[in-house]
């Protein structure tokens, strides 16, 4: 059976509101020498596309500059990053045994060749991403994942945010036995952060807030820190030893009221902003303590394939908090926007 010359997209032209996403008919990319072409079986939603979308990420002149994740973002642009699928075409010089596989397609574009390349693009960014029936992707950004136990939506939901999650731990070096707080422990980052850090024998102390308590509990968290009360003395109550590692996806003040309490030669690992990126703290809290503040921008190639063998042996257990349908992108997005979900957002198109 042949491939339809058309597909269903959902497209931005321009930077907005969720009003300018619009589901439109294109046609059916054709893979290149050393791609493969992805029959789309779920795609997730991500913070980053409400901010490639809105243009929030600003540039090294002018943080409030309308700009994609990584600069200008060339219009129109199918957004979406996270993709699971099969196989239904390769290009030039790809084994035709990929065809029919499952697989999970590693997002980021990457500054080099080799296992710690750094990210500097993204699938629905720089490049069409998902929000589509069909995306084209290098074969060696390819995982196979067809023997593992977890569904398309669950396979969908962990390059951006486990992806995120696991860049983060590994820069944090967080060993077992640590102590470890992880910031907006009920978003998709969050909930993976709890979940890979469990599974590395860490003691969790996630922060969340009102009826998302209970969720982030049953996620593993071994506490939960109220953000709704005095975040710093809850901390000191449930570690009085102090932290060992932050994984935080908020900053904003809680990187000032936090610094303090990590331990001698603690790690903060910063991996977003949803609390705000104007941060001050107290610089003799850092040098006196020997402590590190590190920047984190998703995974290299190496986290990623940890990550794939992971989901093959599913040892995470990712939370779908609701699914739409490829036309119910904006209304997607809103949902997510508003926070009020525990888990992930996944489109079926």
């Amino acid at each position: 059976m042949g491939l339809p010359e058309t597909m269903r997209a959902v497209r931005i032209a321009e930077h907005g509101g969720p009003e300018v996403l619009e589901l439109t008919e294109v046609a059916v990319p054709a893979p290149a020498a050393g791609e493969a072409l992805v029959q789309v079986s779920a795609v997730a939603l991500n913070n980053t596309d409400l901010w490639t979308r809105e243009g929030a990420y600003g540039n090294p002149e002018d943080p409030k500059a309308l700009s994609g994740w990584r600069g200008p973002i060339n219009f129109p642009r199918i957004q979406g990053a996270d993709v699971s699928g099969r196989v239904v075409a390769v290009g030039d010089g790809v084994d035709e045994g990929l065809v029919g596989r499952r697989v999970v397609v590693d997002p980021a574009i990457y500054d080099a060749e080799g296992p710690d390349a750094n990210p500097v693009g993204l699938m629905g960014s720089e490049r069409d991403g998902g929000y589509a029936e069909y995306v084209t992707a290098p074969v060696e950004r390819l995982h196979d994942v067809t023997e593992s136990p977890l569904d398309d939506e669950q396979l969908a939901t962990l390059p951006t945010a486990y992806g995120t999650a696991l860049g983060m731990i590994e820069r944090g070096r967080l060993r077992k036995g640590e102590t470890v707080l992880i910031s907006g422990a009920s978003g998709g980052v969050g909930l993976a952060l709890i979940q890979i850090a469990r599974a590395r024998g860490a003691r969790t102390l996630a922060v969340s807030s009102g009826s998302k308590i209970d969720a982030v509990r049953e996620a593993g968290a071994h506490e939960v820190i109220d953000r709704a009360k005095d975040v710093a003395e809850q901390i000191r109550a449930a570690a009085p030893e102090g932290i060992d590692v932050a994984l935080d996806v908020v900053a904003g003040e809680l990187v000032s009221e936090g610094l303090p309490l990590l331990r001698e030669g603690g790690r903060w690992v910063v991996a977003g902003a949803l609390g705000g990126y104007g941060v001050t703290f107290d610089v003799r809290r850092l040098y006196l303590h020997n402590a590190q503040v590190i920047g984190s921008a998703m995974h290299t190639p190496t986290h990623f394939d940890l990550l794939m063998d992971l989901a093959r042996r599913a040892e995470i257990q990712p939370v779908i908090a609701a699914t739409f349908s490829l036309d119910e992108a904006a209304r997607a997005q809103e949902q997510l926007a508003r926070r009020d979900h525990v888990g992930k957002i996944v489109l079926r198109p």
